[in-house]
């Protein structure tokens, strides 16, 4: 369908990082201004080339991973959509693209290449920004990464990231101070030499866990901005009370269900008191979360999830900008993704199986004009898949689409 169309060269090879002064004083300055802590376990005598797995939840995490390995030069792993307009800006200061949750074997190349230069490959495992500032599991094919290019595996883990700037409302910082970050060398090249794949990602997890709200409650962060819970419905889209989907609403720092009308105030601290009654069952953002993921899990093993709803389509073939393909209609079951559609008068029809679709990224009010939207990849194309009508939630979608992967990987 878009094969006229020319596409992002994935296959070249990744520049030598430049503009580094110019880096280096943003992120010392942006580290200043929220009093960023930066702790360092285990790294005496590690040096370049090595492995840096950083945890994700907004754009600040990219200024403290330049901080933190300063002054060495970096390359970083980024997502095709942070290309576009600035290819060459991103390639000129180590930039390497990526289309989310492929198996692309150019990326283990360009690694390989970036550690023998002898410097950093910065990678953000996860794959997107987290929901609620809590961590995803990360699968096997990262200890097997690490296995294969034989160089120490460093972790960054940061908190106060999210709570500073949420996924779920990107429209301004909230000024969170201090922030901290814990550098760890999890293990070096000799002890990797003696590790099997399973136990380097084992390792890799045990470092990769991280509650961003019980961070700040106990460490005593308050964010004060009186709209500090709008945009949250986008992630607690089900109401514990009457346990019915997409009737959350938010305005300021309260969270009420349109349908029961049950109420609850987010604190300074993050916590979720109810107005109606006290109930501390769900007064912890991520068990709220989580409770949902459960109610997912047992749809799909009752057989009763599925979803086949009208959508929008644009295509991001490369750098240029979106391709606007029209309307479609996407179908998400246990069978996996189906997006179907018609572009200049031709047919197309892309498939994603679940045993092999981990995950899927989202996006909530896409660049603040386009709406809530899901993003699947091919290796050579994603598609910005855009739902029409508002009986919907994309959070639950992404719930589906791990626990899918779970359900039928578990006995494999």
């Amino acid at each position: 369908m878009l094969e006229n169309i020319p596409h992002f060269d994935m296959s070249k090879s990744p520049e030598k990082p430049k503009l580094n002064f110019i880096i280096w004083l943003s992120s010392f300055f942006s580290c200043l201004k929220h009093k960023t802590k930066i702790q360092k376990v285990n790294m005496q005598g590690i040096k370049p080339p090595y492995i840096l797995l950083c945890n994700h939840n907004a754009f600040f995490d990219f200024k403290v991973a330049a901080k933190a390995t300063f002054p060495h030069r970096t390359n970083s792993v980024v997502a095709i959509d942070g290309f576009i307009k600035r290819e060459k800006l991103l390639r000129a200061v180590g930039g390497i693209c990526k289309r989310k949750f492929t198996n692309d074997a150019y990326l283990v190349r360009q690694i390989k290449k970036v550690l023998d230069n002898k410097n950093i490959i910065v990678i953000y495992p996860e794959a997107r920004y987290s929901l609620c500032g809590t961590n995803t599991p990360l699968l096997e094919s990262v200890g097997k990464l690490v296995k294969l290019m034989k160089v120490p595996v460093v972790t960054l883990i940061n908190h106060g990231h999210h709570i500073n700037h949420p996924f779920w409302n990107t429209s301004k910082e909230r000024g969170v101070k201090p922030t901290s970050s814990t550098m760890t060398c999890i293990a070096t090249s000799n002890e990797i030499t003696n590790l099997t794949a399973e136990e380097i990602t084992k390792k890799i997890n045990d470092a990769f866990v991280y509650d961003d709200f019980a961070w700040q409650k106990e460490n005593k962060v308050k964010v004060t901005c009186k709209s500090r819970a709008e945009g949250l419905e986008k992630v607690l889209y089900q109401c514990p009370h009457c346990l019915k989907e997409n009737q959350m609403e938010t305005k300021d720092f309260t969270l009420r269900c349109k349908n029961c009308n049950y109420s609850w105030v987010m604190n300074e601290y993050g916590e979720l008191m109810s107005e109606n009654s006290f109930d501390p069952k769900f007064s912890h953002i991520p068990t709220w979360y989580e409770w949902e993921r459960a109610n997912v899990r047992k749809e799909i093993l009752n057989k009763k999830y599925s979803l086949n709803i009208d959508v929008h389509v644009d295509a991001l073939p490369n750098a240029k900008g979106y391709i606007h393909l029209g309307k479609g209609k996407l179908i998400h079951n246990l069978d996996g993704f189906i997006l179907k559609g018609n572009y200049e008068g031709e047919d197309y029809e892309y498939r994603w199986n679940s045993k092999s679709q981990y995950a899927v990224h989202i996006e909530y009010n896409y660049l603040f004009k386009f709406g809530d939207c899901i993003d699947l990849n091919t290796l050579n194309d994603t598609f910005y898949i855009y739902p029409e009508g508002k009986g919907f939630s994309v959070t639950k979608i992404s719930l589906a689409t791990e626990e899918m992967y779970k359900i039928l990987n578990q006995n494999s």
